[in-house]
């Protein structure tokens, strides 16, 4: 264990709804909650104001929308998230090359290893962290909470202690002190189940938790947890930083408002789910062999088959077959006991930072989807003469989307740009309308119109370009 609390950990203060706040003008100081808006959806994050109503992550968003009708309830745009991100992990890595990031919005830096010499006052600690959140906020027009350890347990804890925009510095030797007051949730890996389990012995705040013994907590958690838990309830947390953390796996999964009912809708569904699969495996810099489909009905059966390859792919062309092919084989595997599929996951593991790419290979999964999409078309009726039989590519979260305008499905929350009306967001869809905020990061909170979906200069916009716009102009620049 250090002496100096030289271990920082940067939690951004409500980052997805920040990132909203600060791009739409109209929804500063408002109540607003990212994430699945369906009936099924889940919230990924709300704002501070929308957090005063009970709202907090993984609820679900009906749930949400009844405690705050009135917020605004939108789609993330991961996009725009790791354009913040890689400024401020850039930010970061300024400070110390010890840079270990949890996500996009938080990350460990060790200050033992600043380029400018480590710390050796606590004074010396809280001027690096005060500097990081000035920083944080000049660049990205965002802020953090910062917290100081002697390990990354305390430094963790520490970021949560006095959200938003706080600062808090856990000396060394007063860790134990500091700790025991917090209630057990408070700690790493303790989360609603782990809480109720532990309120059955009688501990509710980390104090009463350092009573049990670790036989106690063995018996109750099992030897893995209930050790851990022994330790962290002490402060005992000999981890590095390690800027080195192997990414182990890149998926995505949705739950759906209605329960996909043919295998039409399951293939497209699963297929806009691989498309954002790989996206964020080209984003990560990495190649995978191993493509896992998860399919679960309205019981919560669930399915999963998986399908690996010879070598690591980036390639769309391998990786979506492959995995359509694994959804017709998981919805095989439901017939009778899945009526009607709730949610789909796509998943790719085996990762590597290379490809080895099998031209053979190659061609034999372009030859298998040209069949597949054949063997759809043969299996559909002839468009009339009034229909466009032109493909449509699928809607993604992440880009431009290039829909053709008879088939545009607008997501709450999405980048726009009108020929004449100038860029915008998305408020809301249905009935062949689209109802558009028209406004920008840096203008006064815009008017609202209401078009046809199928409006012409109506287009999507990369919420990544949005990002870099919004960022605040480097010091001395011009």
């Amino acid at each position: 264990m250090r002496t100096l609390p030289s271990i920082l950990h940067i939690d951004m203060d409500a980052f997805f709804a920040a990132v909203e706040q600060r791009h739409k003008p109209s929804l500063r100081g408002k109540p607003v909650v990212v994430g699945g808006v369906g009936l099924r959806g889940v919230v990924s994050t709300a704002s501070y104001e929308a957090r005063v109503f009970g709202i907090g992550s993984a609820m679900p968003t009906a749930l949400a929308r009844r405690r705050c009708p009135n917020a605004a309830y939108l789609f993330p745009r991961f996009g725009a998230y790791h354009e913040v991100s890689q400024v401020v992990m850039g930010l970061l890595r300024e400070v110390s090359p010890l840079v270990e990031p949890q996500s996009l919005d938080e990350a460990f830096v060790d200050l033992e290893a600043m380029p400018a010499g480590a710390p050796e006052t606590l004074e010396d600690v809280r001027a690096v962290a005060r500097l990081i959140s000035e920083q944080v906020k000049a660049r990205t027009g965002l802020t953090a909470s910062v917290g100081a350890g002697t390990s990354k347990l305390v430094a963790k804890v520490a970021s949560d202690a006095e959200k938003p925009t706080g600062c808090v510095v856990v000396a060394g030797g007063a860790e134990q002190q500091w700790l025991d007051p917090l209630p057990v949730r408070k700690l790493w890996g303790v989360g609603p189940a782990t809480a109720d389990r532990l309120l059955r012995l009688g501990a509710t705040t980390v104090e009463e938790l350092r009573g049990l013994s670790a036989t106690e907590l063995v018996g109750l958690l099992g030897h893995a947890w209930g050790g851990q838990l022994y330790r962290l309830s002490r402060g005992l947390d000999e981890r590095e930083v390690s800027p080195e953390r192997e990414t182990k796996s890149v998926s995505v999964e949705d739950t759906y408002a209605h329960d996909l009912q043919d295998r039409p809708a399951i293939r497209a569904a699963l297929t806009e789910l691989a498309e954002r699969v790989v996206r964020r495996l080209r984003e990560s810099g990495h190649t995978g062999r191993t493509v896992t489909v998860k399919a679960r009905g309205h019981d919560f059966t669930t399915v999963t088959r998986s399908e690996t390859f010879p070598a690591p792919t980036d390639d769309a062309r391998l990786l979506i077959p492959a995995a359509l092919r694994l959804v017709d084989g998981a919805a095989d595997a439901a017939t009778g006991q899945m009526h009607g599929i709730r949610l789909l996951g796509v998943g790719i593991s085996g990762l590597a930072e290379y490809a080895q790419g099998d031209l053979i290979a190659e061609l034999e999964g372009l030859d298998e989807l040209a069949a597949l999409e054949a063997a759809e078309a043969d299996a559909e009726p002839e468009p009339s003469a009034e229909l466009d039989p032109s493909p449509v590519p699928a809607v993604t979260l992440y880009g431009p989307v290039p829909l053709a305008p008879e088939a545009r499905h607008w997501l709450a929350g999405q980048d726009v740009q009108h020929t004449d009306l100038g860029p915008g967001w998305v408020q809301g869809a249905g009935l062949g309308r689209v109802t558009v905020r028209f406004e920008g990061p840096d203008t006064p909170p815009g008017r609202i119109s209401t078009l046809s979906v199928d409006d012409p200069e109506l287009l999507p916009v990369d919420s990544a370009e949005v990002a870099r716009r919004a960022l605040p102009a480097p010091p001395g620049s011009h």
